[in-house]
């Protein structure tokens, strides 16, 4: 593949140009140079898993309006490396599906066309701010969302008969609108307005369906994640009459490929719509063994009566509180399993659990964003009697 010609401003992905073996490799000499310096023993490291596909793999991109230099023509696409300001226009991204690039660039052409104004983080003027685009990659379904300042003027319907316009290999299932007057540059939604379709799209994991609306969180890189979820799952002995709960669950997903093998799944997690979302999902699934809490997991742990036989952990980047991983603890499982996102808070927490009785019996990372410097991992831990 040749070297993306948004690369030089453009600060998506760290590893353009370097050969895919050598990206695994600093990758997963990355995860044991953390682990070596926190003194974390493990019973077994195995290699790295690479990603299924290393271009066109991500399932979502939240696009920003703007100006490649002030008083430029509108751009659209992603912050210029190392100039918050600056927006690059990224119509040939990589790692995303070329659907993602047509809309993109249809709506800009449409945009400027128009003579619409970008929204300013300084005067707060101006119409345009976001474009999000979300596809399902076993459903073949796209969702589009334009995100606006409630200034009058847009055309609605124009826009929408440009993008049923294109030729795209998707079914475009849905165009929304979304408003947002908020001060700060980050996608809020005040107001959702549906311009055509539905404001979801469907798409299916390990053979379940999950019903994905506009803002709800939702897995990145599919096809990875459902070779990362096979193995975890693979590396609990026995799921048969056990209690699982699996903390930090999101939209569920794990939460319900377990609980079609184990006597109950319980999911914990604190964003209200991803739990909303993942009772949903468990329900248009079938599974009523499956029930989702709202709230911190410190929290919901101190009014849960219910004990676990088996405990999944998929915390965010920050990882793990201590007050958390007391409680984890507390319930002496014989079994936690740590799906990580972020190597250095993995690496932190791993110390905390061996120091209270818990070693690593085995440790895989994968490569789930090629192209970029995220690294996931999968350890399974068992408790040492002291």
């Amino acid at each position: 593949m040749e070297i993306c010609k948004h690369n030089e401003f453009c600060g998506g992905c760290l590893y353009q140009g370097v050969p895919y073996e050598e990206q695994l490799n600093i990758k997963e000499q990355e995860v044991l140079r953390l682990l070596e310096k926190k003194e974390i023993h493990c019973g077994e490291i195995l290699p790295i898993q690479p990603s299924p596909g290393q271009y066109g793999y991500r399932n979502k991109m939240e696009y920003t309006f703007g100006d490649m230099e002030k008083g430029g023509e509108m751009t659209l696409g992603m912050h210029r490396k190392k100039h918050f300001m600056s927006i690059v226009t990224v119509d040939e991204c990589q790692l995303v599906h070329e659907d993602f690039n047509k809309i993109l660039r249809a709506t800009l052409d449409f945009c400027q066309e128009q003579g619409y104004a970008f929204y300013h983080k300084k005067s707060h003027k101006g119409l345009l701010r976001h474009l999000i685009i979300r596809r399902g990659v076993h459903t073949g379904e796209l969702l589009v969302n334009l995100v606006t300042s409630t200034e009058p003027g847009f055309d609605e319907a124009g826009y929408v008969a440009v993008l049923r316009g294109l030729e795209l290999e998707h079914e475009l299932v849905g165009i929304l609108r979304t408003f947002n007057d908020r001060l700060a540059d980050a996608v809020y939604c005040e107001e959702l307005k549906v311009l055509c379709g539905r404001d979801y799209y469907m798409e299916k994991i390990m053979g379940l369906d999950f019903k994905v609306s506009a803002f709800s969180f939702f897995q990145t890189n599919v096809e990875a994640v459902e070779q990362l979820y096979s193995y975890a799952i693979g590396l609990i002995d026995d799921f048969s009459g056990k209690t699982v709960f699996d903390l930090f669950c999101g939209t569920g997903t794990i939460t319900q490929t377990m609980a079609k093998k184990a006597r109950k799944a319980v999911g914990v997690e604190i964003v209200e719509e991803a739990v909303e979302a993942a009772r949903e999902n468990a329900a248009l699934n079938g599974l009523d063994n499956c029930e989702f809490l709202a709230g911190d997991v410190f929290e919901v742990l101190e009014t849960v009566t219910e004990k676990p036989d088996v405990i999944v952990v998929d915390p965010p980047r920050v990882g793990i509180s201590p007050k958390a991983l007391d409680k984890i603890i507390g319930y002496g499982v014989e079994q936690i399993l740590y799906i990580s996102c972020n190597p250095k808070t993995l690496a932190e927490n791993l110390y905390y659990l061996q120091y209270y009785g818990y070693e690593v019996r085995t440790l895989k990372a994968f490569d789930n964003f090629a192209g970029t410097k995220h690294v996931e991992c999968v350890v399974l831990m068992s408790r040492v009697e002291k």
